[in-house]
């Protein structure tokens, strides 16, 4: 996914941190960079929303369930196997 503008940090990079900024785990150079990114990057803030909206709506419905690590893995690993394909 991209603009097709040069951006300081590729789309690709930005996508693939956008979980680790909503769960506040980057450093404050992390989070700026994004939050730049997607001031200047259009599709990536359309897909940081969606991500935002569906964490939200996962965490409103099972907030209280806590989710086996495997799972987790499982789960980000089918999103990025996802993406490279939609990439190509």
């Amino acid at each position: 996914m991209s603009c097709g503008r040069h951006h300081d940090t590729p789309c690709s990079d930005v996508l693939d941190r956008v979980y680790s900024y909503l769960d506040g785990e980057l450093d404050n150079s992390g989070c700026a960079e994004i939050r730049q990114h997607l001031d200047e990057c259009g599709p990536c803030l359309e897909e940081y929303g969606l991500e935002q909206a569906i964490k939200q709506l996962v965490a409103r419905k099972c907030g209280c369930d806590p989710v086996p690590e495997d799972l987790r893995a499982k789960v980000l690993s089918r999103i990025a196997q996802i993406r490279a394909e939609l990439a190509d």
